[in-house]
This record gives structure tokens, C-alpha cells and sequence, in this order.
């Protein structure tokens, strides 16, 4: 098939949120971008990104800004030469993964289109079950155990809770939600770069006796020469999330035994192409991965539910993000919830579109 990219539709995809704390800061609407490559023979592609400034450096604006470059480059060119127009986006501009994730999803959807096929057969993977776990942000102990319950009386049965701020107040916040909810739900952390190096290993000591699944990120990611040392000491297994961004850290942070576990987010790492290389590279390591996520609508949340069918070393799922306080949903299609056990369709590519009506009042761009 000869198909050639003919335009591209950009558009600032926000989404009224309720604040969302971590420990890097609070978001009050999900700083998306959508676009939609459209192409010659009638198929179009569309990709989403959410920027997450405190953990990533790019902006809702800066991504929409670099995406008219990344657009104008692409004009005329061939979507499914996959590998070849990612490796122009580097060349166009260092980092920036956020924004070019959006146009990495898009490129897949057209392949998988293109090939009459869901995105995950395209990926080689099947149906499989998936259920994700739901995230409490930070806030006060107190209400931090209600919402643990409320969680539990819904259904769920793993809670992820957002930490790393005074270790001694997160130490009672574990306490009061495992005191709330009982022994028999998983208990995940995430202290998203919060703690200091001499307070790390005392809070996961201290932690350990609440049952702890894993924790993530214990500490900012320019002391991973520390973690090495912490990984073989802490009595909580350690995602690294922040310390991953490309396949080279994952496999710098595996050779130097900083991690147990992988945090693969697409808005982190450029997309589906470099997760996949992160997942294979925690394979061959026999380390396991999660698919976690920024503030993404259900439209990116779909390719990673294809993504994350189609990779066996994918074996937690912290798939949520549009359930952390999204007041709207704008999707048409694509990944559904039934509790928090996720489903998706035969259709092919990833399957989620936009609510035209939506997009109608969003500022966009057409290039």
C-alpha cells in the first residue's frame, strides 16, 4: 500500500480534571495532546500524549508547538515506515519523548489499519484478561483510609498510593489505609522521587510490615548510584520509574542491579516502539514491567491495553489514568472498565476515537 501522510490535525486536548496530588505537585486538568495523521488512501491515525512538567520537562504547550514541526516534517511521507519517521522526530529534536509518543501511537494506528487488524494482533499478542489497580493521591491520612475504603467497597482490589512527602506522615498514611482496608487487598506505593537518600531505606524498613507489593521510585532519579545499595538492603521490591525513561536506562539500571521492576509509561518514553524495547530488555533480565501511565484519556489508555496484550513481560497494570478525577470522557470506542478489569475490542487499530463535538471547541491547528 502506497499510503502518504496528506495532513495533520493538532489539537490542545485538555481535560477538566479534580486536583490530582503527587509529590512533585498537584494537576487540576490533564495537559493532553491529540492528533490525527491523515493519509492518502482515507486512513487516519490518532495519538495522544499527556505532559506531566515536574516528571518529564514538556509542556501541553511546548508538545502542541513541537508537533506543527513534527507534522510539516512528515507531510508527503510514508506511515508505515515506522522505524524511519521516529528517527527523524530525534533528529528534529533530543528528548521531548512526551510529544512524540502521541505520534508514535498514531503511526501505529495506521499500520494496524492499514493491516485490517486490532493493534495487539499487529503486536503478535491475544485477548488476555487485565485488571488495573486505582491510585489514592496524596492528601491527609485520615482521607487518604476513606477513600482506601470507598476503593474496597467498590470492587477494587489493589490500591496504589501516592507518597514521598514528610516520611514520617507517610508512614501513618500506609498505616491508617492497611488499618482501614484489612489484610486482604494489594498494597502498592509510589513516592514519585520524594523521599531523600538517608531517609529511603528507614521508610521502606518501617513500610514493610504493612505488606507492601512494591514501591516505586523511593528517591530522584540523579541518586540512582544509590540505588544499587538500597535495592539490596530494602525489604520492599523497587520499581523504577522516573530512572527509565529509554531502553539504555532500563538496560543501565538492570546491569547495575538499581531495580527489581520497570515502570513503562509511553508519554515517558517516546511510545510504543521504545516500550517495546524496554519490555524485551527487562525479559531477557527476567525482570518483570508495569504499564502505567501520565493523565492520559482512554484514547492512549487503548494502545496501551494493545501494547501491554501483546508483551508477556508486562505483568502489572497500573491503568487508570483516566479514572484519577477526569470530569468528562470525550472517547467514542476503545478500552472499557467493567470495575477495574479492562476490555477492548476486535476493531482494528487501537480503536478509540474522539467525540467530534469535543474537538469542536478545543483550540487546534491543521498542518
Amino acid at each position: 500500500m502506497d499510503l502518504k501522510i496528506t495532513k495533520t490535525e493538532i489539537y490542545m486536548f485538555k481535560i477538566p480534571m479534580v486536583p490530582f496530588t503527587i509529590a512533585t505537585g498537584t494537576m487540576e486538568f490533564a495537559q493532553n495532546v491529540l492528533i490525527k495523521i491523515h493519509t492518502n488512501e482515507g486512513i487516519i491515525g490518532l495519538g495522544e500524549c499527556s505532559a506531566f512538567p515536574m516528571i518529564v520537562g514538556e509542556t501541553q504547550t511546548s508538545c502542541y508547538h513541537h508537533a506543527k514541526d513534527f507534522a510539516a516534517f512528515w507531510k508527503g511521507k510514508n506511515p508505515l515506515e515506522i522505524q524511519t519517521r521516529l528517527a527523524e522526530l530525534d533528529k528534529i529534536i533530543a528528548g521531548n519523548y512526551t510529544i512524540k509518543s502521541a505520534f508514535d501511537i498514531a503511526l501505529y494506528d495506521i499500520a494496524a489499519k492499514a493491516a485490517n487488524q486490532p493493534l495487539y494482533a499487529f503486536l503478535g499478542g491475544k485477548q488476555k484478561a487485565i485488571e488495573s489497580d486505582l491510585t489514592i493521591g496524596i492528601d491527609s491520612p485520615e482521607k487518604m483510609a476513606e477513600q482506601a475504603i470507598e476503593f474496597k467497597e467498590k470492587g477494587v482490589t489493589m490500591i496504589k498510593v501516592k507518597l514521598g512527602k514528610e516520611p514520617a506522615i507517610d508512614i501513618e498514611r500506609i498505616q491508617k489505609i492497611r488499618t482501614a482496608i484489612g489484610s486482604d487487598l494489594k498494597l502498592r506505593i509510589d513516592a514519585n522521587q520524594g523521599w531523600s537518600k538517608e531517609d529511603a531505606l528507614p521508610v521502606l524498613k518501617s513500610l514493610s510490615q504493612f505488606d507492601i507489593e512494591f514501591c516505586e521510585q523511593p528517591m530522584h532519579k540523579y541518586y540512582d548510584d544509590y540505588l544499587p545499595a538500597l535495592c539490596a538492603a530494602s525489604p520492599i521490591p523497587i520499581m523504577a520509574d522516573e530512572s527509565v525513561f529509554t531502553h539504555h536506562d532500563a538496560r543501565k539500571l538492570i546491569a547495575n542491579k538499581a531495580c527489581h521492576l520497570i515502570n513503562i509509561k509511553f508519554s515517558k518514553s517516546g511510545g510504543i516502539q521504545e516500550a517495546i524495547k524496554i519490555q524485551s530488555i527487562a525479559g531477557e533480565n527476567k525482570m518483570a514491567c508495569m504499564m502505567g501511565g501520565m493523565l492520559e484519556s482512554r484514547l492512549a489508555l487503548s494502545a496501551k491495553m494493545h501494547f501491554a496484550m501483546a508483551h508477556e513481560h508486562v505483568k502489572y497494570y497500573d491503568m487508570d489514568t483516566c479514572l484519577l478525577g477526569h470530569l468528562v470522557d470525550p472517547i467514542i470506542g476503545g478500552v472499557q472498565f467493567k470495575g477495574m478489569h479492562l476490555s477492548i475490542g476486535e476493531t482494528p487499530g487501537h480503536g478509540a476515537d474522539v467525540d467530534p463535538d469535543y474537538l469542536s471547541k478545543l483550540e487546534h491547528c491543521v498542518v
